[in-house]
């Protein structure tokens, strides 16, 4: 089966496929380049089937090892930079014991070569020579399929525990196309890849990318440098507010909007330049974007894109469809994670209203305090409201009169004094709800990827509190 950035080169030779801070490729160029390194992938051993490991932030080499090895059959997980004791965890959810771990390291891995070799487990650090474009031949490395196993990427859900989703191909393609039904990119077009390819979020542009045959920016980190000469991008807020904010010149089209808080009156600031803004809920089991809606158009979440399905039983949402996971990867093994009928209980709390999806907020974020349910997500969509903040979170805390309470771990330019806060809830929540703490946001729980993991942050409030 052909792949898709060779189906491309057929279509458009010539045409930029890919934009990087050193220069372009055309599809022609991409894929000598990636003939390249599989050729350098099979001659290290790699073979149809085999999960190779991809560490770090966003590379060059990132996208191009992730393409060559489906070329070659192989399967691409993807994880953050992290320390050497993490790494090893999720091997062994990878690897059967004894087996080697094939593995890549971008230049922000974190890890070495050398460290890694010096675990217990036997690791082969793959590498790749700086090889001329012309010098390649290797085009008889095709081992792709879309119904191939494509992708492993991290979730830990509210346990913390790692698990590898195993999404194919055509999961991933299903999940691009039934998007571009509604959300405008074609070959004319250019995505900015700003978002990591180790969350789903990241992923999927790089599948909307090779769905519509465009062009691919790849992001070095400064936004307002690299948004130049980009139709389309995948921001969260406050990143698009800082876009708006700064006047700079914009060629953008089209936002695809994240992020739990999402302020309608930034999508109409938006729209007044031209900008065509999009919110929207998904989850990693369901290859990113399960429903959408315009920022002006609708409440909620939105409706259920094409090749999803949805249905809330008893106020849970479950979902099902084209996009839906092949289940969790142990160890070379599929494990499912759906019903009999088919279907994933994403954990979440809903309902519908005027046809769009309302999210209330996780089953596993509901805690009791002084006989009451409260959700976090109630209480961060009042804390998030506020104009000065960027992220706020709730934890629920231990307490022995009223069982727990929320506490707020906030990233804002507005001092953290109670009374001040105490008199925003005021107007938006009953008092039983208001938090009785508030700290600054630690930095080192913001910079590893886009969402603020539930468990290090709790984990790091007892900490702080226990000191």
């Amino acid at each position: 089966m052909t792949t898709p950035w060779k189906r491309w080169r057929t279509a458009a030779p010539h045409k930029i496929a890919l934009r990087t801070e050193h220069g372009e490729l055309s599809w022609t160029e991409l894929c000598q380049t990636v003939d390249c390194y599989s050729a350098q992938l099979t001659k290290q051993g790699v073979v149809s089937g085999d999960v190779v490991t991809l560490v770090g932030k966003n590379h060059l080499d990132t996208l191009l090892v992730f393409l060559a090895a489906h070329q070659v059959g192989a399967i691409c997980a993807l994880t953050m930079p992290q320390p050497l004791a993490q790494l090893e965890v999720k091997f062994d959810t990878l690897y059967p014991q004894g087996q080697p771990a094939l593995v890549w390291l971008a230049p922000s891995a974190q890890v070495t070569a050398d460290e890694l070799r010096g675990i217990k487990r036997p690791v082969t650090v793959l590498a790749f020579a700086d090889m001329p474009v012309e010098l390649s031949s290797h085009s008889h490395f095709q081992a792709y399929d879309e119904r191939n196993l494509a992708s492993l990427i991290f979730t830990s859900g509210s346990t913390g525990v790692p698990k590898a989703v195993a999404h194919t191909h055509q999961h991933h393609f299903a999940s691009a196309t039934g998007l571009l039904e509604w959300f405008h990119f074609n070959a004319q077009h250019c995505w900015l890849l700003s978002l990591p390819m180790y969350h789903v979020s990241g992923l999927s542009i790089v599948y909307r990318w090779l769905a519509a045959g465009a062009c691919l920016k790849l992001g070095t980190g400064q936004l307002l440098d690299d948004i130049q000469g980009v139709s389309h991008a995948s921001l969260v807020p406050v990143q698009l507010k800082r876009l708006l904010d700064s006047r700079i010149h914009l060629d953008l089209t089209h936002v695809l909007l994240g992020g739990s808080h999402i302020p309608q009156e930034l999508g109409m600031q938006a729209a007044t330049l031209g900008i065509e803004t999009w919110l929207g809920y998904g989850m990693t089991e369901a290859a990113s974007t399960v429903t959408a809606r315009r920022v002006d158009n609708g409440v909620g979440a939105g409706k259920v894109i094409p090749n999803r399905k949805l249905e809330i039983r008893d106020g849970r949402i479950y979902i099902g469809g084209d996009t839906l996971a092949s289940g969790y990867y142990q160890q070379g093994y599929l494990v499912s994670f759906t019903d009999e009928q088919g279907w994933f209980d994403s954990k979440d709390l809903g309902h519908w209203q005027q046809g769009d999806l309302e999210v209330i907020g996780r089953a596993d974020n509901l805690f009791i305090s002084g006989g009451e349910n409260i959700h976090c997500e109630e209480i961060e969509a009042v804390l998030n409201r506020h104009p000065d903040v960027a992220l706020a979170m709730i934890v629920p805390m231990e307490d022995a009169t009223f069982g727990h309470r929320p506490v707020a771990v906030m990233s804002t330019t507005q001092p953290l004094e109670k009374a001040y806060w105490d008199e925003w809830c005021a107007n938006y929540l009953e008092k039983f709800k208001w938090p009785i703490a508030y700290f600054a946001m630690p930095a080192e729980l913001t910079t590893s990827g886009i969402k603020v993991s539930r468990t290090a942050l709790k984990a790091w409030l007892l900490e702080r509190i226990s000191a």
